[in-house]
């Protein structure tokens, strides 16, 4: 009989018995290891700090200035809440811009959303060539901003584009507020349905099989196993999409800044933003003030977020 220390097992090969294994905690490591673990938590703590939270607080207390970015801190006026009845009362740009935004929602729900979905759902039952489809899919979600504008002004160009070219017209896709929106939103659906086709698709491969099999027993197609079956089950999925969806819709501004920075049709909230915080007007706190209504959106949407995930994993 062998006799093992305690906590021990004994190796089923040898009949020895098998060392024990020690968890040190960090009071027990080595002076450089202790070093490591500690920066690597207090740098990007520190980092999260300075380019996150200082600039969203600093935000908010500038909401309630007049500073326009030039005299130095110690003239800073508070002024309350005027420049949050200024952005909703008198400043025109700002209900257009709410408007854009809640149409750049509407679109990315009910269009990029459901293609990402099909194709995910083409590309999950590994038909031949799902490696190409699935690069060429996504590849827009990783080519740079520089690249992209360049792609569609080819497309839309008003002498050389590609669809006046095709169509024998004039149209000037980008200058027209009667069509710019939607030529930029165009753009912004390319990139957005590549990456909802990643998130559905890799939700997609996590589902347990035997509930397709199980579903097809009981006499289900591949349309009521989906929306019945496979569909509830990917729920965390829906939620972080959904979530993306809106907050990808409220930050959209890169695309529309290069074409012609959210002027003339093209007014988003991100914009004006950028337009008096670091533009020609340079008024800080009405620009802040603008940023704290995004940041209010956003915060609400990680609230809900966050509290249906904790609800779940109870």
């Amino acid at each position: 009989m062998t006799i093992t220390n305690a906590g021990a097992l004994p190796d089923s090969a040898t009949g020895k018995p098998a060392k024990r294994r020690r968890y040190r905690g960090i009071d027990q490591l080595g002076g450089v290891d202790r070093l490591v673990i500690i920066l690597m938590v207090v740098v990007p703590s520190l980092l999260l700090v300075w380019l996150v939270w200082f600039p969203a607080i600093a935000s908010v207390v500038l909401s309630f200035t007049n500073w326009d970015g030039i005299g130095p801190l110690s003239s800073i006026k508070f002024i309350g809440l005027k420049n949050y009845s200024d952005v909703v009362t008198i400043y025109p740009p700002f209900w257009p811009a709410v408007q854009h935004n809640l149409i750049w929602l509407a679109v990315f729900f009910l269009i990029a959303t459901p293609l990402g979905i099909f194709f995910a759902v083409l590309l999950d039952r590994e038909m031949r060539g799902s490696r190409f489809y699935q690069t060429a899919i996504y590849l827009p979600v990783v080519l740079s901003l520089a690249l992209t504008g360049f792609i569609w002004q080819l497309i839309y160009s008003k002498d050389q584009g590609l669809i006046n070219g095709l169509t024998g017209s004039t149209i000037d896709w980008y200058g027209d507020p009667r069509y710019n929106l939607w030529a930029a939103l165009l753009a912004a659906t390319w990139k957005q349905t590549g990456y909802v086709m990643l998130l559905y698709l890799a939700g997609l491969k996590g589902v347990d099989p035997s509930l397709r099999e199980a579903a097809k027993v009981d006499g289900a197609n591949e349309r009521q196993t989906f929306f019945r079956v496979v569909f509830p089950v990917m729920a965390p999925i829906n939620i972080i999409v959904l979530v993306i969806t809106v907050i990808e819709s409220l930050r959209a501004f890169d695309l529309v800044w290069v074409i012609n920075k959210g002027r003339n049709g093209l007014e988003l909230i991100a914009t004006l933003v950028t337009q008096n915080v670091v533009g020609e007007a340079s008024r800080i706190g009405f620009g802040s003030a603008l940023a704290t209504f995004m940041l209010i959106i956003s915060t609400v949407l990680i609230a809900v977020y966050l509290r249906i995930v904790m609800r779940e994993q109870r």
